[in-house]
């Protein structure tokens, strides 16, 4: 123990010199900041803490190591504009788009990924882990790594269809709504502020309980909630767009209200809706994991994340963390699409690095 901890300081201090030496300002406040802390928790918690200290500090290097490399390949394979572009992306931006993209590779191929099937019985309930299941088996015996597989194409891939869906719903209502304007608008915004003044989970739960637990069912009650937040937005931004001159132009010279819409109005608010975009689908994979949770979503045999917390969550109370794998995958996930979108949201107010 006092060999680790004589190595454990001597790096830090070590780096920290290195740092200093060549003037690296912001890596020696990091590191002797950590240097620092890590004498505070080594004196409150022993070796125990360090050794959690530099765990810590030994995932977050691997994370910004990873979202590093992984920007510079996007550079390198990217047009030169979005390579521009991409130059100018934190490293949090970087692991948010790396996490994505293997949450995409795992959802597209989680049949040759997953080692068994997602319904598929292998072992006894609740069975450790061993050289054939890798995170033990669930309440029935399934191979739970494979069933976490499925559950990002399960689990995502109903929030992505949901999530489409209501940003069709709310665009579309909110660009005529600001092109039209008059009782349109009027009704449209009414209608916006009927659905949104009920909570997202009670309005859900009662919709399920009436229409049933189909996919289908759950896409339509999720676009139907979460739409009204996307026809503010659309609204709102459209609104400003449509009172410029050009709009009038294109009035004056007899353009229809579609064409408004296509080339004039859409182009100029497609930054904001992007991000936006991120920012509704966190909102309703986070709807749906809780709707499955409870039981009214995703429904078994289909792997899903929400419902694998709850079927597995006996399983906390012997010490075992295995439900909350699912869980930590759907927290990950939702970090990831927010670190993208802040990053989307700076570019997009006009903010400039300092």
């Amino acid at each position: 123990m006092s060999t680790f901890v004589v190595l454990y300081y001597t790096a830090l201090i070590g780096a920290s010199c290195l740092a200093a030496y060549y003037e690296k300002r912001s890596v020696f406040m990091l590191i002797f900041s950590l240097t620092l802390v890590s004498f505070v928790l080594g004196i409150i918690g022993g070796v125990g803490a360090l050794r959690f200290v530099a765990l810590s500090a030994g995932l977050l290097a691997l994370a910004a190591g990873t979202a590093y490399a992984f920007r510079e390949f996007l550079i390198q394979i990217s047009k030169p504009n979005l390579a521009k572009e991409l130059r100018t992306a934190p490293l949090t931006a970087a692991f948010g788009m790396f996490v994505i993209f293997t949450y995409a590779i795992a959802g597209i191929f989680a049949p040759w990924i997953a080692p068994h099937g997602e319904a598929e019985v292998i072992g006894q309930a609740f069975q450790p882990p061993d050289a054939n299941m890798l995170l033990g088996a669930d309440q029935l015996g399934r191979d739970m790594f494979s069933r976490i597989i499925y559950g990002a194409r399960n689990s995502v891939g109903l929030a992505l269809i949901a999530t489409l869906l209501a940003f069709l719903m709310g665009t579309m209502a909110g660009l005529f709504a600001a092109v039209k304007g008059g009782w349109f608008d009027q009704v449209m915004g009414r209608v916006a502020d009927v659905i949104m003044s009920v909570p997202s989970l009670i309005f859900a739960l009662l919709m399920l309980s009436i229409f049933g637990t189909g996919l289908h069912v759950i896409v339509v009650v999720v676009a139907v909630i979460y739409s009204p937040r996307v026809f503010r937005l659309t609204r709102a931004v459209a609104g400003n767009i449509v009172v410029m001159d050009f709009i009038e132009a294109a009035k004056l010279r007899g353009e229809k209200d579609w064409y408004l819409i296509r080339r004039e109005i859409l182009p100029n608010a497609t930054a904001p809706l992007i991000a936006e975009f991120g920012l509704e689908f966190c909102f309703v994979f986070l709807l749906i994991a809780g709707l499955s949770f409870l039981g009214l979503g995703i429904q078994p045999p289909t792997a899903d994340w929400g419902s694998m917390v709850r079927e597995n969550a006996t399983l906390i109370s012997f010490g075992d963390i295995t439900p909350l794998i699912p869980a930590g995958a759907i927290a990950l996930l939702t970090v990831a699409v927010n670190f993208v979108v802040d990053w989307m949201l700076f570019r997009t107010s006009g903010l400039k690095e300092q």
